[in-house]
């Protein structure tokens, strides 16, 4: 792997105001994700762990710090540039699956691809010729027209793998991706999860409780007092 990191977050701070007073969530966030790299992000609930996802993607902004991603400065952009970076840079695997319910598997992959509309329409061949990759990749080539109330959550949850890689991107964040699975179900999502990604060479953060899930990864981060500390 380069010795550039592809994300590098700096004392990440942000806060919450509920009452008239400042919940301070993270207080000095730091992280660098290599290229390839899988790591677990573990704490108790409520310490932050989905408020640094959401910063991460670019679905929140800091109150302080940076954010560098491929080594572009991104915690100040707009709305729009934010999008922009998300659809071709940023893959997210939620708990919930998140798939739009109207939408069947193949265009729900292909969802984050329309997003980017300069590219997407001299290029629409190409890219179902993709989706249509990843699918068969995640085992659903025999799925392509069914919508998500008509598969299982393992299936829903491979679909949403598939529409996460389909921009080969460099940052992938995934948030409690097993948890809405059975036991055996989890265990193929998340081995399936983690070699596609590293097959595309994106980055992985993913947050978990569970440990099992953790020790799949190369490193885990514990999250604690607002900071990030390495867990030996």
């Amino acid at each position: 792997m380069s010795n550039t990191p592809i994300l590098s977050a700096q004392k990440l701070s942000k806060g919450f105001s509920i009452g008239g007073e400042t919940l301070q969530v993270l207080g000095g966030a730091s992280i660098e994700l290599q290229s390839g790299e899988a790591v677990a992000l573990m704490g108790a609930s409520g310490t932050g762990k989905s408020t640094l996802l959401h910063l991460l993607g670019l679905l929140d902004k800091p109150d302080q710090g940076t954010i560098l991603l491929d080594g572009r400065e991104v915690q100040g952009l707009s709305q729009a540039a934010s999008s922009r970076v998300r659809a071709e840079k940023i893959g997210f695997v939620f708990q919930q699956f998140q798939l739009l319910p109207e939408l069947n598997a193949l265009e729900n992959v292909l969802m984050p691809r329309r997003l980017v509309k300069a590219r997407w329409w001299p290029r629409r061949k190409k890219e179902r010729l993709r989706a249509l990759t990843m699918l068969e990749k995640v085992g659903l080539s025999h799925r392509l027209a069914h919508k998500p109330n008509e598969m299982s959550g393992g299936e829903q949850q491979r679909v949403a793998i598939a529409r996460a890689l389909i921009s080969s991107p460099k940052l992938l964040l995934a948030d409690e991706p097993t948890g809405n699975l059975d036991r055996q179900t989890g265990i193929e999502v998340l081995q399936l999860l983690l070699d596609l990604a590293s097959q595309e060479k994106s980055a992985v953060l993913l947050a978990t409780h569970n440990e099992s899930v953790a020790s799949q990864c190369s490193r885990t981060l514990r999250l604690h007092g607002g900071r990030l500390e390495s867990m030996e």
